[in-house]
């Protein structure tokens, strides 16, 4: 085939008006984005933006930034576009005008290697496929009756941290490492539940724990392609993609290890065999790697949100005695002379429950919530293009002046006698999301923090090591896939089982 000559091309009436309108087109985008009234931005830097403003702790950052500038800012990280969101008016706003243009996800490339291309529930994108999902784990896997069911796994894995702790207090010694001991326990709940498998064996050998705690270092790991695509090879480059690439290998054989396992066994009774029957009985259409997706999803949600906010609620009660002697009191009256505590003992600690929303208050389980739009929208008076990543900086809405007082204080009171709760009606105290990306796991995830904190209040009394004083308790955070705290937690537990 000859290759047609430019001069001749250029003469062609087609090609003279295809060139024409292509302009016009282009003219007519920049026109519109002239005309588009932006929310304001702070001063950037050429190609990088504002990247260099969001410090080690990116809450904190982002938080001084919108004080300065403005609780809706428009930054630009890398070549990303991104919308930072930190006042409870503008969630308002969002969930009553623009919740489906603001319920997509955005994704990173560690996500999508590890996660199965992101077709999970947790950063699935918005759409038919996602609100199945979200309707079967509702109904099927977090109902009230479904996390009742399990409370077998929680009786039987408190009972194994609370003789854990006795044993140690029996021992004399100085100091144990809760931080520690609530992960496993969480890890082995989460995991029992998903898969009917341990987390950690008695020998700490266990390929599900091991595999999960690579997955959530490896998921926090900063890619440069994330936020300069063009760069992406870099990341080949620095060995980041190759790891990424062999843990998914590697966990993927393993979870296809556990399907087969359970088709054969249908008698089991965790999440992989409710999917596995909601799909045989064409109930639910979903394949293979989707079903691995929604477990990894709930297997880390389940386990890094109940491990940090365990270990927050903690921390807090030891920096504070005089909450800590009040909480005591209140789970110990209605235990009473009862060798067990039980899910209705439970319901009855109200305090105990306040002093869980202050630390989900001070300590969400998640300090961003992550969106991305999906359709332009109006939003506080300011246009906001389609394909936007949002930043809702949950950290600084729930601590806002407007909205608490003295809000830097951990102060469980402010709960006592009021209406507020956790489940996204109260758009500045949203610890897990709000609106349709709202996470359906909140029973879940309450129901073995209050049972673990309840039997720890319980059968010990707490508190430092000699010559640590509570008031200078050491509350470092470290951000991650949560923000946790920096250093573990060493204690000295008292046991009240022989008493």
């Amino acid at each position: 085939m000859e290759l047609l000559d430019v001069a001749t091309l250029s003469y062609n009436p087609l090609f003279l008006s295809l060139i024409i309108l292509f302009s016009l087109l282009t003219w007519l985008k920049l026109v519109n984005k002239k005309k588009l009234n932006l929310p304001p931005s702070p001063p950037k830097l050429p190609i990088i933006g504002n990247v260099h403003q969001l410090g080690k702790l990116t809450h904190r950052s982002l938080r001084d930034i919108s004080s300065n500038y403005g609780s809706l800012l428009l930054l630009q990280l890398g070549c990303n576009r991104t919308l930072l969101v930190s006042s409870a008016d503008m969630i308002r706003e969002i969930v009553k005008n623009h919740d489906v243009v603001f319920s997509d996800r955005p994704n990173t490339i560690a996500m999508d290697i590890l996660l199965y291309g992101c077709t999970g529930l947790g950063f699935g994108p918005y759409g038919e496929y996602w609100r199945r999902v979200k309707k079967m784990s509702v109904v099927e896997l977090f109902s009230h009756q479904r996390v009742q069911s399990f409370q077998f796994v929680r009786d039987e894995e408190v009972e194994v941290l609370v003789n854990k702790i006795h044993r140690a207090c029996l021992g004399g010694v100085e100091s144990i490492d809760l931080s520690e001991m609530i992960m496993s326990v969480s890890s082995n709940i989460a995991s029992r539940c998903v898969l009917s498998h341990k987390s950690d064996n008695e020998d700490g050998c266990s390929k599900f724990g091991q595999l999960g705690k690579r997955i959530l270092i490896l998921l926090t790991s900063f890619c440069i392609g994330d936020m300069f695509p063009y760069l992406k090879w870099l990341d080949s480059v620095t060995g980041l993609i190759p790891r990424l690439k062999a843990l998914s290998t590697e966990f993927d054989a393993f979870l296809d290890q556990v399907i087969e396992e359970h088709a054969e066994e249908n008698h089991k009774n965790d999440f992989v065999s409710i999917i596995m029957q909601l799909q045989k009985d064409g109930m639910f259409e979903i394949d293979r790697d989707k079903i691995k997706a929604t477990l990894l999803d709930i297997f880390i949600g389940g386990t890094e949100t109940s491990t940090t906010t365990t270990e927050w609620m903690m921390s807090e009660l030891l920096k504070h005695p005089h909450v800590m002697k009040k909480v005591q009191q209140e789970v110990r009256d209605v235990v009473g002379n009862k060798s067990k505590v039980d899910m209705e003992d439970i319901s009855k600690m109200e305090y105990l429950r306040c002093v869980l929303k202050e630390t989900f208050r001070l300590h969400p389980p998640a300090v961003f919530c992550p969106r991305k739009t999906s359709a332009t929208a109006k939003l506080g008076g300011y246009d906001i293009p389609s394909d936007t990543r949002v930043m809702i900086n949950i950290w600084a809405i729930q601590r806002d002046p407007k909205w608490w007082e003295n809000p830097e204080e951990f102060i469980p009171e402010r709960f006592e006698k009021s209406s507020i709760d956790f489940k996204g009606e109260y758009f500045h105290f949203i610890p897990f999301g709000f609106g349709r990306r709202r996470c359906p796991g909140i029973p879940f995830g309450v129901a073995s923090i209050e049972y673990m904190m309840a039997n720890l209040l319980c059968w010990f009394d707490w508190k430092l090591p000699a010559g640590e004083i509570a008031e200078n308790l050491d509350m470092t955070e470290t951000f991650g896939f949560t923000v946790t705290k920096k250093t573990p937690l060493h204690v000295l537990p008292t046991s009240r089982l022989s008493l």
